[in-house]
């Protein structure tokens, strides 16, 4: 399975995208600020730039991971391998005050907030789990100037 995050409007706090999976648009994302980061970039580089929990991640490909997390008591999305971060997952949320450097599912029907974010991240989370063992992977670019 292939997600295919298009970040699409980065704002003073947070930055808006669409989410695609094989193709097919699924659902609008909300993380924090994009800092211009690439995973083509050092760690130490990257550290350099990121301020802590109000960074987006690294563009990039990443391998998705169906793996437990300690702070919601659950199996989560990871997304894993992602420099200078850890514990990066794809959960609910609703503002840029409810991640530090995680990916947010909605709908972007309010300025710079998600809304129905449980159902669609429970959408979401029923069509990472079918996939099983299958490699799931998210390629996230954007589609401005930073």
């Amino acid at each position: 399975m292939r997600l295919t995050l298009k970040r699409i409007a980065n704002k003073k706090d947070y930055c808006i995208g669409k989410l695609y999976i094989n193709g097919v648009y699924f659902c609008d994302t909300l993380e924090d600020r994009d800092r211009g980061l690439s995973d083509s970039m050092t760690e130490e580089e990257i550290k350099q730039l990121k301020v802590k929990g109000q960074t987006a991640i690294p563009v990039g490909i990443y391998t998705v991971l169906m793996t437990y997390s300690p702070k919601y008591q659950k199996i989560m999305p990871l997304i894993n391998n992602v420099k200078g971060y850890s514990g990066i997952r794809i959960h609910p949320g609703n503002s840029s005050k409810d991640t530090d450097g995680c990916l947010l599912v909605g709908k972007n029907t309010v300025v710079g907030r998600l809304t129905d974010s449980r159902n669609t991240f429970n959408a979401l989370f029923k069509r990472l789990q079918q996939k099983g063992s299958n490699k799931i992977t998210i390629e996230i670019y954007r589609t401005y100037s930073v």
